[in-house]
């Protein structure tokens, strides 16, 4: 069969028992840029003082001398490991990524190749935002809140492994929620939906962000309106950024048409 002298893939066709071993080598090195990035906080700043980073939004908030507890025997050890590996996979997230880019791009035609590329770069900046922005800002508003409504007759003290699961849930619900202007992205480069129909759903969509906040956060004002109003403006983000994509990732078929 002759092949299409014009087609940007002619020649790059690779057998099954190919694509298995260059998936498990690029899966090696995203495990192993894991591996190397947990190893090196372990040895500094090392998984105690990880762990104190990670916990100071609640410990600064707490009332004086109080501390949190470990109601397991190896819940001091196993923790701050588990808060290590977490940063770790977060600081290789970026070659974890261009692995899995790697790894697709030869099957992608140029116009793909110019919409996947800046997805995986967005994606990778936008949760880690995400987490950042809920760390830094929400945490302590959420904390502070918290200890000014509690009772003055109960001592806090929370224990580390409901933390740790706290923690866990809340940066993957705003990693999470960082995503939307990719989300948007892709189903409007899709054709799933018209940039039109998600204007006119903006007002839909607020109520969801909202319903989602209510769901996923605590039950308190603070947090729900910290990862609602932003879902709202990455939404429209979403739609200017939608914009764009569309117009420079264009099949060179669907120029000429």
């Amino acid at each position: 069969m002759s092949q299409d002298p014009h087609d940007e893939l002619a020649g790059t066709e690779a057998p099954f028992v190919s694509h298995l071993i260059e998936l498990r080598d690029r899966l090696v090195r995203a495990l192993g840029s894991v591996l190397v990035a947990f190893f090196a906080l372990a040895l500094w700043p090392g998984p105690g003082a990880m762990f104190d980073l990670l916990a100071s939004p609640l410990v600064s908030t707490l009332p004086q001398g109080a501390t949190m507890i470990a109601t397991s025997v190896i819940s001091p050890f196993l923790v701050p490991l588990k808060i290590t590996l977490m940063a770790g996979f977060l600081l290789a997230l970026p070659i974890v990524l261009y692995q899995v880019w790697a790894f697709v791009a030869p099957g992608l035609y140029n116009h793909e190749k110019r919409l996947v590329l800046p997805l995986v770069i967005s994606s990778t900046v936008l949760f880690i935002l995400g987490v950042a922005f809920c760390h830094f800002f929400v945490f302590g508003q959420v904390f502070k809140f918290i200890q000014s409504i509690a009772p003055a007759s109960i001592t806090a003290a929370p224990d580390i492994e409901a933390y740790l699961g706290f923690v866990m849930t809340m940066f993957i619900a705003f990693g999470a929620a960082f995503e939307v202007p990719v989300v948007v992205v892709v189903l409007a480069r899709m054709g799933v939906v018209s940039i039109e129909k998600l204007r006119e759903f903006r007002g839909y969509f607020i109520v969801v962000a909202f319903i989602i906040a209510a769901v996923i956060t605590p039950p308190d004002v603070v947090s729900q309106l910290a990862l609602a109003i932003p879902m709202c403006l990455l939404y429209e983000l979403g739609i200017v950024s939608a914009q764009l994509f569309i117009k420079h990732t264009q099949a060179p078929e669907s120029k000429d048409d």
